[in-house]
């Protein structure tokens, strides 16, 4: 079966969509089910993935499925088919002078396609919040995830299958270029398509695409500590935020430290070198630093500051004042998560009001940009464009709307 084939079977298979509420919770629990029930399985194919790829490569931890995540996905799951299905709901109602009735009604988006790397949780994840917002999708993952994600769709297939359900309304492209570039321009076929990866990923779907495009956001991720921050609470948050799982998109990139705080940098610094984190500093604090800090410790070129390392590296730059952290941050921020520690309510509501980004902080560590952190159940991807979504995208953000206008034989003059 050729790409064609398969897209023109997830257009058909979309005309059975949306399930009722009922229903796709029943499906999204019973998927879940299927892959406890399959956890073997998932990890077999897994190592066959894992097996082509470098331990070293930033991208291995995103590719890694264990029991313990395949519970976690498989939970995710069971979350959303707790949700409220998004579509069907009246958004606004009014009567005109001339007697006709106006329903603004939210929609599926219809059939989402989206274009991922090496992160088999996505195939699961991308599929639940398609079924329960009343889409139909098509997933087209890396060659990295190759097996893990083909078994994952086998499963969900199946579970669709015994329940007298169309597989088709979930549909697996193969990896490669040909299956992205027909994604790209499926004109007809495909109703908004989703990137999920790199930045050369977002940017080739972005600048080549002929249907609409979300754009998600590769993570350049900053967080400001002020002169009045708080010592304790930037150990904590900057430890978290860079270390959690260092191959996300909401990972610290790059930790921007007001000059008056210098002298707090090794104290800040501390935890992050038990975890061996190689540090790219400019000059000042390279100087504070200096015999200080026990891991890597290197100099910092000006490609080290707009990076995204998704790795235990990280960028610090110092400032002489609230504003100079503004600029840098307005130079180099991709508009995804933007964090302040403060104790001044004042500074941290001028930075959270003034900063660009589709999430900002006070006070708190960025790993929680993520659709189950926010209540979303999971999430499609986070958006740092500003139209239609942005931040952490869910069941909503996968509806439209359509007008319905009721009327008793009235026409226009």
């Amino acid at each position: 079966m050729n790409i064609l084939q398969q897209l023109e079977q997830v257009k058909a298979a979309s005309r059975e969509m949306p399930l009722t509420d009922e229903k796709s919770s029943e499906i999204l629990n019973k998927i879940a089910d299927a892959l406890i029930e399959n956890t073997d399985k998932i990890i077999t194919a897994n190592s066959l993935d894992l097996s082509r790829m470098d331990k070293l490569n930033p991208m291995y931890d995103r590719l890694l499925l264990t029991k313990e995540r395949i519970i976690d996905i498989a939970n995710d799951t069971r979350h959303v088919a707790t949700l409220k299905v998004p579509y069907s709901k009246v958004l606004e109602e009014k009567e005109l002078s001339n007697g006709l009735i106006l329903k603004k009604v939210s929609v599926p988006l219809g059939v989402v396609g989206v274009i991922y790397e090496a992160r088999p949780n996505v195939t699961v994840d991308v599929a639940a919040l398609s079924l329960r917002s009343g889409n139909a999708v098509v997933l087209k993952g890396g060659s990295d995830a190759k097996e893990s994600n083909t078994v994952l769709t086998e499963i969900m297939h199946k579970v669709l299958e015994n329940n007298g359900l169309n597989k088709n309304i979930i549909q697996l492209l193969p990896p490669g270029h040909e299956a992205a570039n027909s994604l790209m321009n499926a004109v007809g076929y495909i109703d908004v398509l989703i990137p999920r990866g790199s930045k050369n990923l977002i940017n080739a779907v972005r600048d080549n695409a002929k249907v609409p495009v979300i754009e998600t956001g590769a993570g350049v991720v900053h967080t400001y500590f002020d002169k009045d921050g708080d010592l304790e609470k930037a150990r904590n948050i900057i430890f978290n935020a860079k270390t959690r799982r260092v191959s996300v998109c909401n990972a610290l990139d790059c930790l921007i430290i007001h000059a008056d705080r210098l002298k707090d940098l090794p104290e800040i610094c501390a935890p992050l070198a038990e975890k061996n984190v190689e540090i790219f500093a400019d000059e000042k604090a390279y100087s504070a630093l200096q015999g200080k800090y026990s891991a890597t410790l290197t100099h910092a070129q000006v490609s080290d500051f707009g990076r995204e390392f998704q790795s235990l590296k990280m960028a610090v730059k110092t400032v002489e004042n609230f504003s100079q952290a503004l600029e840098h941050i307005y130079k180099y921020s991709s508009k995804h998560s933007e964090a302040i520690i403060t104790e001044d309510e004042n500074t941290a509501l001028k930075f959270l009001n003034s900063v660009d980004a589709a999430c900002c902080y006070h006070n708190t560590s960025t790993a929680f940009t993520d659709g189950a952190q926010f209540g979303l159940g999971a999430e499609i991807g986070i958006s740092t464009q500003k139209l239609h979504a942005r931040g952490p995208m869910a069941l909503k953000e996968l509806t439209t709307y359509k007008w319905l206008i009721f009327g008793n034989g009235q026409v226009r003059g």
